[in-house]
């Protein structure tokens, strides 16, 4: 696959699964527009970087202007900056459920918006980076399983109403070994024991998204539309059997 002379914008694409995004990209000889709320301490050639807070109803415009400024098209946006704390639910404050319901779900909205003539013009998609968390119950993440069971109907919506000018496609992210999801899940100790329980002993990477991310932005691949791709690795053990075979082992 070659994306040399594409323009492909990654939103939070300067760490954990956005940098993995960004840089299989930028190796298959895409310009590449990241985001985030911090510069990266270094950039590419070829990597285009804009400061600025998503969840702000100007920073839309503001990034899509950014992207034909830079390069002068848009072929994909990849919605991917998103996250949320874990939290009681009985202790979340509306705040924080606005923030994060914002973060996951209406920005990836209102840029799929705004990116909409660019991506028509130049025939382009949009991949929306949800989770596992969309499809089984989040405990201690409602705000943030909610926003992304959306976006999955964001995904398929948008696939019906925009085809046949722009593809949307999502990926369903199982559990990922980043930098800021080593606390989530427990430090070194804890994501071990995560990863041996896991059908593929192992957690997920970066690396594994970005090359689901390039499948669906290949516009080989046209009639892929709402899809979403699963990539986590043959999912999660039921919690039963687990359940279970302690209970035989007490027996």
């Amino acid at each position: 696959m070659n994306f040399k002379n594409k323009t492909i914008i990654i939103t939070g694409g300067s760490r954990g699964i956005g940098r993995g995004i960004s840089q299989n990209f930028h190796e298959l000889g895409a310009n590449v527009i990241i985001c985030g709320r911090k510069a990266p301490e270094q950039i590419a050639k070829n990597i285009y970087f804009i400061e600025l807070d998503i969840r702000n109803i100007d920073a839309a415009k503001k990034l899509i202007d950014f992207a034909i400024e830079k390069t002068g098209r848009i072929d994909c946006l990849i919605n991917n900056a998103g996250g949320g704390p874990p939290i009681e639910s009985s202790k979340a404050s509306p705040k924080l459920t606005e923030k994060v319901v914002s973060l996951n779900l209406l920005a990836p909205i209102n840029i799929s918006q705004a990116a909409y003539e660019q991506l028509k013009k130049n025939n382009g998609s949009i991949v929306n980076i949800s989770s596992v968390s969309a499809t089984r119950s989040s405990p201690g993440s409602v705000a943030y399983g909610a926003s992304k069971a959306g976006l999955i109907n964001v995904t398929t919506s948008l696939a019906m109403e925009w085809a046949p000018f722009i593809r949307v496609n999502a990926i369903i992210a199982g559990l990922i070994k980043t930098k800021a999801s080593s606390d989530h899940y427990g430090g070194k100790i804890g994501m071990k024991y995560l990863a041996d329980n896991l059908p593929m002993k192992r957690m997920g990477t970066p690396d594994d998204i970005a090359k689901a991310c390039v499948f669906l932005a290949d516009p080989d691949n046209s009639y892929i539309s709402g899809a979403c791709l699963e990539v986590f690795g043959g999912g999660e053990p039921p919690s039963f059997l687990k359940i279970a075979e302690e209970a035989n082992n007490l027996v």
